[in-house]
């Protein structure tokens, strides 16, 4: 197994952020520093640390889905002592933490898991997994301004990846449509309204891939079926558990 993985999968970080840790010399295998990255460990008898610190593989894996009230801030812990989503998940195991983004103001599915790998491809663009809001926002959203939504708009100096957008009901004042992207960019669909000239006004994540938020109330949260992790693991290219 490849050490970035293996800290991945050890909820060290993801296998971007294990990378860093690994050319920063923070990452010890059986004693020695190692810096080369793409090194490979037998998970059964090598030793790793970090900064000092055995790192090991836990017994089992922890997949939540979390409805994510507005207000909550999409971390851990927080400086400036603002709700956190940790808040709501009080006595899950060390090392879980939420995948993606969620802004404060947003609310809806998030998944939180200690399984690195997992979270690192549904947070990568490249594997192209769904993520569905649910849109309220200001006034009457034409066909042009839909396809314009659609084929992409430029943020941050690059141009959004193809979305699709469906209008649910709308009326002079009001357009609620149903949005699905495979990015995550920093308030990326409140942006891209904004853009078209409709502010968003409300906003709810509905689905992540095959896992869909359904009847978990808000600010609550369950694990993961058996066959919404297999969904998922399959849609991501991961082997069933």
């Amino acid at each position: 197994m490849r050490l970035n993985r293996f800290l991945a999968r050890a909820g060290a970080a993801s296998r971007r952020g294990a990378d860093a840790l690994i050319e920063a010399g923070r990452v010890r295998l059986n004693g020695e520093a190692v810096t080369q990255l793409g090194t490979t460990i037998d998970p059964d008898s090598d030793v790793v640390e970090l900064d000092g610190v055995a790192v090991t593989l836990p017994q089992s894996l922890t997949y939540i889905a979390l409805n994510k009230p507005p207000g909550y801030v999409v971390t851990m812990s927080d400086p400036h002592a603002r709700r956190t989503v940790a808040d709501l998940v009080n006595g899950v195991p060390p090392g879980v933490v939420p995948v993606g983004r969620l802004d404060a103001g947003t609310e809806g599915l998030l998944i939180l898991t200690d399984d690195g790998e997992l979270a690192h491809r549904i947070a990568h663009p490249s594997y192209e997994i769904d993520k569905v809001y649910e849109v309220q926002a200001k006034g009457t959203l034409s066909e042009e301004e839909r396809l314009r939504l659609e084929a992409g708009l430029m943020l941050d100096g690059r141009i959004t990846s193809p979305a699709a957008v469906r209008v649910v009901s709308s009326t002079a004042r009001t357009t609620i449509a149903e949005m699905t992207i495979h990015e995550g960019r920093k308030r990326q669909v409140r942006r891209m309204f904004e853009l078209v000239g409709h502010p968003v006004t409300g906003l709810r994540r509905t689905r992540v891939g095959p896992v869909e938020l359904g009847d978990v109330p808000l600010g609550q949260w369950r694990y993961l079926t058996n066959d919404q992790l297999r969904a998922l693991r399959e849609a991501l290219g991961m082997s069933p558990k």
